[in-house]
């Protein structure tokens, strides 16, 4: 039995009592990595805020641009709060790798948003243009619906692809057949 980082003895896993108690044994550590992940996108977010309205306000940056610049930073402030404090117990792999796949995700993620905003404002509202072709529902669909969807769906994509768990099966690697000579 290896021992743990204070040199004891790892003993029996103790299991809790009652629902909630088998809920905390079963999911307790996906409730932590969701805390942790919140966090840094929480963060990330008022990185992404703040920055943008830095630039577009004292430095006079052209909008696209200071929210092009603030996007590449919050991002990959969440990409190394990700990696080193919410999936930190998670095997490394190619960083380049995780950068990439990270930036791939993401950007699906803002897709997601994008059309839930889209749906609610060109499809439901050339029924409803009264309700849906509102500044109200327009930050309803993009930044609850749209956001909360595209987070969930980054937290399962990096939890999945990016930040890959050890034993998690990878592609095989192909070796040569000695049989047959080049």
């Amino acid at each position: 039995m290896a021992a743990t980082m204070t040199g004891e003895q790892p003993g029996p896993r103790q299991t809790r009592q009652g629902l909630v108690g088998m809920l905390l044994d079963r999911f307790g550590h996906l409730v932590r990595e969701l805390g942790k992940f919140a966090t840094v996108g929480g963060v990330a977010f008022l990185v992404d805020f703040g920055l943008f309205n830095y630039l577009t306000s004292s430095r006079n940056v052209e909008e696209l641009t200071a929210k092009t610049i603030s996007t590449v930073i919050a991002a990959s402030f969440a990409f190394v709060g990700n990696r080193f404090w919410t999936w930190r117990h998670r095997q490394r792999s190619n960083p380049a790798r995780e950068y990439a796949l990270f930036f791939f995700f993401n950007a699906v993620g803002l897709g997601i948003a994008v059309a839930c905003l889209a749906i609610s404002r060109y499809g439901l509202g050339s029924i409803w243009p009264d309700v849906f072709q509102t500044r109200l529902a327009d930050n309803i669909a993009s930044y609850l619906v749209g956001a909360g969807l595209g987070t969930l769906f980054r937290f399962w994509s990096y939890r999945r692809f990016v930040f890959v768990e050890a034993g998690t099966p990878t592609l095989p690697q192909v070796k040569p057949d000695p049989d047959h000579g080049a």
